[in-house]
């Protein structure tokens, strides 16, 4: 891959923007799907997306958009899935061109519902696109700081680690620093896992706990994590680099965090569907720890962070019910 790659993005939130971003440092020419074409033409008038990060100006004579699903994946060797993992299965049910011999890049931090698949199996298992040809992007990124162009470093997973290397290459920049892994489901089940902690955290936020009981929330939130990741995938990984730490400790603690923000407002008593309404993006914990509570099921995992915040999601119990047993498990 290099800056003449046709490279095309899948999605137009806050995430996908952040990513077409970084990228216009390192390509000649950027394929970009929105679902709304009237989005494209405010898109072209004003020069930058219309709805998410707004203060990034963007060349749109280097951008080539796309509505239609199936134009975009002709037209590019490399797809960039940037979406809620919830809209998934429905943005691609109309492709009818094949995806075995794309370069696919999971920016999506979340599991196929239903399947409770992450979507580097999803798209091995459904759309036959082989492991060595899937990535994942991960590590502690908030789009709002890569719109201020803030120092931030990502790593890429992928199983052939000359893909992860050459995808990475395209992303680096003055305020971007990548580095590869071949961890594809710890790195994937461990963004997942994240934002269930990081709903743990705004909820407790939102009861009024402190930075202390917090700390000690985020150091159970990683061993968690790595009882889970180190029991479906079982090898060897540092679960304290930043693609499994730093990514945990940013979305717990940031201002910037969707799940964070979404826990909270429960914790401060608001209902999931109010929280779901206030919120004009998607906060993946919500979805994330249905399915993992499900895949668990089978695994058996010590899992109380996950646990509570499923029975205050899910069950509606009491937060200050849940919580202060879940306290009585944390060390």
């Amino acid at each position: 891959m290099d800056q003449t790659s046709r490279v095309g993005i899948i999605g137009s939130g806050s995430w996908a923007t952040a990513i077409a971003k970084m990228l216009m440092n390192n390509v000649d020419t950027l394929n970009w799907h929105f679902r709304n074409p009237k989005h494209i033409k405010l898109f072209r008038k004003y020069g930058h997306n219309p709805n998410y990060l707004t203060s990034v100006d963007f060349n749109t004579d280097n951008i080539n958009f796309f509505s239609d699903i199936n134009h975009i994946v002709e037209e590019s060797e490399v797809l960039i899935l940037a979406i809620p993992s919830a809209f998934l299965k429905s943005l691609l049910q109309d492709l009818s061109i094949s995806l075995k011999d794309k370069i696919i890049v999971s920016a999506v931090k979340g599991l196929v519902p239903d399947e409770n698949m992450i979507v580097g199996t999803y798209m091995n298992e459904v759309y036959n696109v082989p492991l060595d040809q899937i990535a994942v992007i991960s590590g502690p990124c908030h789009a709002e700081e890569v719109a201020l162009e803030r120092l931030s470093y990502i790593t890429i997973a992928c199983q052939d680690v000359k893909n992860g290397r050459e995808f990475g290459n395209l992303l680096n920049c003055a305020y971007i620093n990548t580095s590869v892994s071949d961890d594809i489901y710890g790195t994937e089940f461990s963004a997942v896992l994240k934002n269930i902690m990081a709903v743990a955290s705004g909820i407790c936020h939102g009861m009024g706990y402190g930075d202390n009981f917090q700390a000690v929330l985020m150091s159970n939130g990683i061993q968690e994590i790595k009882r889970f990741v180190d029991t479906v995938h079982p090898i060897t990984r540092d679960i304290k680099s930043s693609a499994y730490l730093g990514d945990l400790l940013v979305t717990g603690y940031s201002q910037f965090s969707r799940n964070r923000m979404f826990g909270t407002m429960i914790g401060k008593g608001y209902s999931v569907k109010y929280a779901q309404m206030e919120m004009l993006m998607v906060a993946e914990g919500y979805y994330a720890v249905k399915s993992i509570k499900e895949i668990n099921d089978k695994y058996k995992v010590n899992m109380p962070i996950t646990d509570a915040v499923y029975n205050i999601i899910y069950e509606r119990i009491s937060p200050s019910i849940e919580i202060r047993l879940l306290t009585e498990h944390l060390r």
